[in-house]
């Protein structure tokens, strides 16, 4: 049997052309994967393990700003008031709720003497009502260690208050953590929902690790109160719905005053996506305010986008030049790098998807990578529509 028809080599401009692009896409996606996604699952396991004793560790408030919450904070707040930590309170801002949280919460505060409420005015500006709450928070705060949560959050252990105490006794200024998602299996695009949640925040604690911190999340992220009024609470930020998380954490970071806590420990858990549309609505707000971000994280990010997309343009170009020249070393030289970038793009996700509780990736992990970007500006969309309608 003649073997030469399917050895052919084609050494023409547009071979080399083609296999020179699915070299460079093929090395700038590792470079992304190994040096940038895998810290967090390597930063977890070289961290510093040994705790601190109790007259080392920080005073910390913990600050919920609760809005119509009373089911959730029946269900959670006592996971935060009972947690494992020698000095620290727990301030809950009411913001005007219609439903039974000013009665629960005075019911609570008389079995646990570390919670303290108070209460947003009736008459506050709805554009503000949370940046005013948490303002309120703070300013009743006895501590100089704020920690953030929301009231659909709960912590996944009772050292989560530890594990932020570490690091502020560390020298840092600003912590920020990792909040894990819980989705029935009934609701619909829960693998993919759990892994733009993943990647979201690999992206922001990724950079954090390398010293370029851009944003954190309100549902699990610590900064110290000097801080807050330093920087005129939220004043830059006032014009601008949303944002009193991360694009105030945007406005605030400095290189080397930002710590960072992935242990399973620190995590807080939440299980307020139980529909398509609440995930909308709490992804949208990110993509919404991320415009107005400050620093390198959009070009960095945006760039990661457009060399994936060039990779797999560049591996079908490859494919479909060998087969329509008969061209078959293209065509396997394509494949095989499309396998090692799925290989290793899986590797990193699934160690950090199980230090992260996101479940588990195979195949379907090459579908999401390829829809998310799609997903994330149609949903950017959405909210600026949304904006843009309430003006």
């Amino acid at each position: 049997m003649d073997f030469s028809h399917y050895l052919n080599f084609d050494f023409s401009l547009p071979f080399w052309i083609i296999s020179g692009a699915v070299s460079l896409f093929f090395i700038v996606q590792l470079i992304y994967y190994l040096w940038i996604y895998r810290k967090p699952y390597a930063y977890e396991l070289k961290r510093d393990k040994s705790q601190l004793s109790a007259d080392n560790l920080p005073s910390v408030s913990v600050i919920i700003a609760s809005k119509n919450e009373s089911e959730n904070l029946q269900k959670y707040l006592p996971s935060i008031l009972e947690q494992d930590y020698p000095h620290f309170e727990v301030v809950v801002v009411n913001m005007g709720s219609t439903d039974e949280t000013d009665m629960l919460l005075k019911g609570l505060s008389q079995k646990y003497t570390n919670l303290y409420h108070t209460y947003v005015p009736a008459e506050a500006e709805d554009l503000n009502d949370k940046k005013l709450a948490l303002t309120l928070g703070i300013k009743a705060a006895k501590n100089d260690v704020l920690l953030f949560t929301e009231a659909y959050c709960v912590p996944v252990s009772n050292k989560w208050i530890q594990e932020f105490a570490n690091e502020f006794s560390n020298g840092k200024d600003i912590v920020l953590g990792f909040c894990r998602l819980e989705i029935e299996k009934k609701v619909a695009m829960r693998k993919f929902i759990l892994y733009d949640n993943l990647v979201h925040g690999l992206k922001y604690l990724s950079l954090a690790i390398i010293g370029k911190p851009f944003m954190g999340i309100g549902r699990n992220m610590a900064y110290k109160k000097e801080i807050f009024f330093e920087r005129k609470g939220f004043s830059p930020i006032l014009n601008i719905e949303a944002g009193e998380d991360d694009l105030y954490i945007n406005k605030i970071v400095k290189r080397k005053n930002v710590g960072v806590v992935v242990s399973p420990e620190s995590m807080t858990k939440s299980d307020v996506v139980n529909n398509f549309f609440t995930w909308r609505a709490l992804k949208s707000k990110y993509l919404y305010t991320k415009q107005f971000y400050r620093g390198i994280s959009s070009f960095v990010f945006g760039f990661e986008t457009l060399s994936k997309y060039l990779f797999y343009l560049s591996v079908v170009a490859g494919i479909a030049y060998g087969v329509f020249h008969e061209n078959y070393p293209i065509i396997a030289f394509s494949v095989i790098l499309l396998i090692a970038r799925f290989i290793v793009q899986l590797n990193i996700i699934g160690k950090n998807s199980r230090l992260f509780g996101a479940g588990k990736f195979h195949i379907n992990l090459l579908f999401f990578d390829i829809f998310q970007p799609f997903n994330n500006f149609r949903f950017r969309k959405y909210a600026n529509r949304k904006k843009q309608f309430k003006r």
